[in-house]
């Protein structure tokens, strides 16, 4: 059979495209995932379904590509979770729900994007959520993501001696942490209305599952993408050990940062080197295709408790952050701190084993400098490729870690924290004692955000490590798209979820 439009990847862009593509009845559309499928709120796993923030149910265990990457050159690899379901990584996250900067999509468009300005986004993060706390100009109230804060009466111990230190120490209010002018600590916003974790798959495709003109089939992995000399025309899918080809007018690859430059090269379009290596057939040599990629490195302060502060691992786990400027930055709010009210200490994948240690002040690297690169380890589409995160390798990104570290210290040193935290476990007071010292501890125990982006970057076909162009069609193939993550031509200064998802919606606009 043929459709007007094969999806694949039923994640946070490609669920999106699904459901406002088949609001035309005349519009056929096929949406293939390789993970399961739970077609309405009653089916969802409780470790999909229930979202409030808490320990180990952040991330599951089951819904997960549960691949590794490797932070920098003297660090052990790290898991690096990804949602294989439908809804993808909106399905297992964090929830939380917060939009860069006005100036990243500012400084999208002064690449090459002028259609991605944050002038001309901000009609589509409005049109996509409805904010149960704010409205006006900058928000949206009848869109099919829910978002939501916790109230300052929900706050937990920790979390408001956090609040109470940030503000010691000089930060402003930023209650609303999605207006474009903010700075400073304040309630995060979360897309987990009563705690039901809110992805694209209970907001978006909720409403377009009973037209006839949507076909969704889970348990499919599409192995690569099928051509007509410089033409899409189709993919070959593979579901329950049997092979298949599927043909479409118009080829949308949404299988985000990592899926998605990984399909794109094994099915011959990307650096003319690594294809070679794995004899793969060239249809376009595009350099940048697994190159630029971006994320948000982040550390861990970690602390003991006192005996008799009790962590309740079935309350939230984050409620509070803090944005500010690192010192001789002229990146507006480069840093970000986020309280965890209980930290875990992962051995395996995923929390497989869950050891409460204390509480965390986490340092979150907003707009690295650095940037690593993923490459083809095999020509299989279930081979991982290798994600080669280089984080902190350049002198800007050290010192603002360095400082981050220093920051998150002092503010646990408040008295506020006087009948919470014991004593800090990590770093050390070794770690710390010289730039020499943390800038070692830093490389050993940073870790990814979870928010990989970039590998596909768009922007003008001059730009060599460009992959598409600002409506995210790839340079020089018809009929074929890339929207997702990585598109993004660098990071937000935020978790970059509710950015893929204004994305889609940007990129609909364009058809």
């Amino acid at each position: 059979m043929e459709y007007n439009y094969i999806i694949v990847g039923a994640g946070s862009a490609g669920a999106i495209l699904a459901t406002r593509l088949t609001e035309n009845p005349h519009i056929s559309v096929i949406l293939l995932e390789s993970g399961p499928d739970y077609p309405d709120y009653e089916s969802l796993p409780d470790e999909i379904r229930i979202g409030n923030a808490t320990g180990a149910d952040i991330i599951t265990k089951n819904h997960n590509y549960r691949f590794w990457g490797n932070p920098t050159p003297i660090a052990k690899p790290m898991p690096v979770p990804r949602g294989r379901v439908t809804g993808g990584s909106s399905a297992i996250n964090g929830q939380v729900f917060l939009r860069g900067m006005p100036e990243d999509y500012d400084n999208w468009a002064d690449k090459g994007n002028d259609k991605w300005s944050y002038e001309k986004t901000l009609p589509y993060f409005r049109k996509l959520e409805t904010d149960l706390d704010y409205d006006g100009d900058f928000h949206g109230s009848n869109g099919p993501i829910i978002a939501r804060r916790y109230k300052k009466e929900e706050w937990i111990s920790s979390q408001k001696a956090f609040y109470n230190a940030c503000k010691e120490q000089g930060l402003p209010d930023g209650y609303d942490q999605n207006h474009p002018d903010v700075t400073g600590v304040g309630p995060t916003p979360f897309n987990n209305p009563n705690n039901v974790r809110w992805s694209t798959n209970l907001g978006y495709l909720s409403m377009a599952r009973h037209r006839l003109n949507l076909t969704i089939r889970s348990s499919c992995t599409t192995k690569r993408i099928l051509f007509n000399e410089t033409k899409a025309i189709g993919v070959e899918v593979e579901s329950n050990g049997e092979i298949f080809r599927l043909h479409g007018d118009n080829i949308f690859v949404c299988a985000g940062a990592i899926g998605s430059p990984q399909l794109l090269m094994l099915s011959g379009i990307g650096p003319y080197e690594q294809l070679n290596r794995f004899g793969i057939p060239i249809v376009k040599d595009l350099q940048g295709v697994g190159q630029n990629l971006r994320d948000h490195p982040i550390l861990a302060i970690t602390f003991t408790t006192k005996e008799n502060h009790l962590m309740n691992p079935n309350l939230p786990r984050a409620q509070i952050m803090a944005r500010y400027t690192a010192t001789d930055s002229i990146i507006r709010n480069d840093i970000k701190l986020a309280m965890n009210s209980f930290a875990i200490s992962s051995e395996g994948h995923d929390g497989d084993v869950n050891i409460p240690v204390g509480v965390r002040i986490l340092v979150s690297l907003q707009l690295a400098t650095s940037s690593g690169q993923l490459l083809l380890d095999s020509n299989d589409i279930n081979v991982q490729p290798i994600l080669n995160y280089n984080y902190y390798s350049t002198d800007f990104d050290l010192k603002r870690g360095r400082e981050g570290v220093l920051k998150a210290i002092e503010i646990a040193d408040s008295f506020h924290f006087k009948d919470i935290i014991k004593s800090r476990i990590s770093p050390s007071d070794f770690d710390i004692e010289s730039e020499s010292n943390l800038n070692t501890w830093i490389l050993k125990n940073v870790t990814t955000n979870q928010h990989i982006s970039s590998t596909c970057k768009m922007g003008p076909e001059n730009d060599y490590l460009s992959v598409v162009n600002q409506e995210g069609q790839v340079h020089g193939i018809k009929n074929l798209r890339v929207i997702d993550a990585s598109i993004m031509p660098d990071s937000v200064r935020a978790n970059i979820n509710v950015t893929t998802m204004m994305i889609a919606e940007r990129i609909y606009s364009f058809l």
